[in-house]
């Protein structure tokens, strides 16, 4: 599996809107750089849980402009309505939901959040994620914040260029600046330990779930 050379469809999961940037933002970058087709599908802007100095639908807002700094055209970006912390009452309609998008896009690879991840929006993606794609090559993108366990099987290396472009796409989130790890210090400090982890200045990690050559 070449990332660069391979030009079928990508597919990133996010469980919420801005998921996507935090575990693989970097990745993507470098992935529409290479003449990828990347496609980003969220399925809760978390209108339930906005800070009340912002409007309800800020996330929505936010998750347009971070995906255009990251390369992603508005075509590619498609946006479920599921509200926050109430995924596994809807399995079967996100199952639904995942199938349809594997029927239209045929990716060859899919980003999601690990199997191991505790909110249980995240958990539910990526049970639903690897019945609908368990014919793809699976990738589950690392947010420490949630994984008590993560095995560091795969790294993607990271250009400077990459790596800004992920922090210029996440600090658009102006409604998720509170957040202890939505800062540059820590997502700068954590690309630079996962590339010094297979002697590179930058990667992001992934827990290899599928691989199909």
């Amino acid at each position: 599996m070449n990332l660069t050379t391979d030009k079928s469809p990508v597919l990133v999961l996010a469980p919420h809107t801005d998921d996507g940037e935090f575990g693989c933002g970097g990745t993507i970058h470098k992935l529409n750089n290479a003449g990828r087709q990347v496609y980003y599908a969220a399925f809760s802007a978390c209108k339930q849980s906005v800070q009340p100095q912002f409007e309800e639908d800020v996330l929505i807002k936010e998750v347009k402009q971070a995906t255009q700094v990251l390369g992603i055209p508005a075509e590619r970006l498609i946006l479920f309505d599921y509200e926050v912390r109430t995924f596994n009452y809807h399995r079967q309609e996100i199952l639904e939901n995942l199938i349809d998008l594997r029927d239209r896009i045929k990716p060859s690879l899919v980003l999601m959040p690990s199997l191991h991840d505790i909110h249980q929006d995240h958990k539910t993606i990526a049970e639903e994620g690897l019945r609908a794609f368990k014919f793809c090559s699976i990738l589950c993108y690392e947010m420490p914040w949630n994984n008590l366990n993560f095995n560091t099987g795969g790294f993607i290396k990271l250009s400077e260029e990459n790596l800004q472009k992920k922090i210029e796409a996440l600090d658009v989130y102006k409604s998720q600046a509170h957040r202890m790890y939505a800062n540059e210090e820590f997502i700068r400090s954590l690309a630079n330990t996962r590339g010094v982890q297979i002697q590179t200045k930058y990667a992001e990690t992934f827990e290899v779930l599928r691989y199909v050559g």
